[in-house]
């Protein structure tokens, strides 16, 4: 009975290990922005939102560009790296994880839709 909670406390010891790793990672990657903070500056940047493409449709921010984050590893290269990144998803998960992806493949001025596009109230434009 003890080695089970030995194990137990074991591997939740490494899953909070883990998330913490990843949430520092992501920190150093991505800049959260409040909506205020985006609105200042995803007008001088490259805009791209990661949903798929019937969300996008359904409503996006003005001048957003849609590159799903399922088709990222392909089209990653229709990003500059030398010019600012806003990104957004509908909650941040997957902006959060784009952002990532795009550190990895050298990209630096990296920003992200705090709360996402659920919370956004700024002009939106649908087909």
């Amino acid at each position: 009975m003890l080695t089970i909670l030995y194990v137990v406390l074991a591997v939740l010891v490494g899953l909070l290990a883990y998330a913490g790793i990843q949430a520092f990672r992501l920190k150093k990657a991505v800049t959260n922005l409040t909506q205020e903070q985006f609105i200042e500056g995803y007008r001088k940047a490259q805009l791209i939102d990661v949903r798929e493409p019937k969300e996008f449709d359904a409503g996006h921010i003005l001048g957003a560009r849609n590159i799903p984050s399922s088709q990222l590893r392909q089209r990653f290269n229709e990003i500059r790296p030398d010019k600012p990144v806003y990104l957004y998803c509908q909650s941040g998960a997957r902006s959060a994880r784009a952002a990532m992806f795009l550190k990895k493949k050298e990209y630096t001025q990296l920003n992200q839709l705090q709360g996402g596009f659920r919370g956004w109230t700024g002009k939106i434009k649908s087909k």
